[in-house]
């Protein structure tokens, strides 16, 4: 990582021995009583997201070279600091409202599922912040979010399961606007390189996320798990089959790009999430996959041509166009499923229209001007 900062030892440890400390004590008054109540969510649902979360965004990481080891372990120490960190800020959302706690499982699923926002915000710092810079980041970004998604939750009545799907958009706009305030790396430094090892260890991670992503989609739906996980994985085979086609068009030598399908493949998983359990037919998910995948690779044309430079925002690892576009497109989606499901425009209609329009652009609002305060 980067040296710009004092010694070591006289920072990371005492910096995780303190959080470490007072996530103990505020564990101790809001978790202390008993947890009888039966698990909502089964123990390898739980499991299937956490090693989505561990293994595949791991090893999505280490495509730079020189941060192969790094972000691996970087990785799983942002994902253990923020699950306690998540888990915290939701009871004390709980507690402060009076309602009844979650049950375990479903609590420590509800916070691996929002540690993704901090995991995919670190792909566009990677290489860039050194580890305190990225432990401050994962706290500041873990409160945001949950304030963000309570915010959706109470004043405009996002169901729970859609508003925790915000994570690609939110973590993909707060990554880019604290990477707007670091310089880019020079394009012969070794910071920017790459290896054939690196390349093949990351695409691994992306074969763990594409695998493990329908239950990540389906992990908090209340009704119809079955239709989601359905729908995520018909969106996600199209995502990729449409990834190698476009790659071997818009390549000079006709050939497969990795850099195209490593970004690509997971853009229909991404687009139907917020979808996924109003899709009555696998058509429209496939549909979303294909559209998806086609935005994602065409965006990375043009962001990485004519918008980063412009803007002056170097993404490491390309997230504005692996998360960001496809969760646009998601949540624009959801509003023409919603408004194509009843048909004409009523006025109670008109209100949830607009309720999810204003979800969407306030999670975009929060991302940018919080992330630009943190960076």
């Amino acid at each position: 990582m980067s040296s710009n900062y004092r010694n070591f030892r006289n920072n990371v440890p005492w910096l995780i021995l303190f959080l470490e400390a007072v996530f103990i004590v505020l564990f101790y008054f809001l978790f202390s009583h008993g947890d009888e109540s039966r698990s909502m969510v089964s123990y390898p649902a739980f499991q299937d997201v956490n090693h989505m979360v561990i293994f595949g965004f791991g090893f999505f990481l280490t495509f730079l070279k020189r941060y192969g080891f790094s972000s691996t372990a970087f990785n799983l120490l942002i994902v253990v600091l923020g699950v306690q960190c998540s888990v915290l800020i939701e009871g004390l959302f709980y507690f402060l409202l009076e309602i009844p706690h979650e049950d375990g499982v479903k609590r420590i699923t509800k916070a691996a599922v929002s540690i993704t926002a901090v995991v995919i915000s670190t792909g566009a710092v990677l290489g860039k912040t050194n580890p305190v810079q990225l432990i401050l980041m994962t706290v500041v970004e873990i409160m945001v979010f949950h304030m963000s998604r309570w915010i959706n939750r109470m004043y405009l009545q996002v169901p729970d399961h859609i508003g925790m799907m915000h994570v690609h958009l939110f973590g993909a706009y707060f990554g880019l606007a604290v990477s707007s305030c670091f310089s880019e790396p020079s394009p012969r430094s070794e910071k920017n390189a790459s290896t054939p090892k690196s390349a093949l260890l990351s695409m691994l991670g992306t074969l763990f996320l594409w695998v493990f992503w329908p239950s990540f989609n389906s992990v908090l739906s209340v009704d119809e798990k079955w239709k989601v996980t359905h729908n995520t994985y018909f969106a996600l085979a199209v995502s990729a089959v449409t990834a190698f086609m476009l790659s071997a068009m818009t390549t000079k030598d006709g050939k497969f790009r990795m850099a195209h399908i490593h970004s690509a493949v997971l853009a229909g998983g991404v687009a139907v999430g917020y979808t996924a359990d109003r899709i009555q037919y696998p058509w429209i998910a496939m549909i979303l996959g294909l559209l998806a995948s086609v935005i994602t690779v065409l965006g990375s044309y043009c962001l990485q041509r004519c918008l980063n430079p412009a803007l002056e925002i170097h993404d490491s690892s390309g997230v504005h166009f692996t998360f960001g576009f496809p969760a646009v497109l998601g949540a624009l989606a959801q509003v023409v499923l919603l408004v194509a499901e009843n048909g004409t425009f009523l006025t109670s209609l008109g209100y949830s229209v607009m309720f999810h329009i204003g979800a969407f652009c306030v999670t975009i609002s929060i991302a940018l001007i919080t992330g630009l305060i943190t960076g």
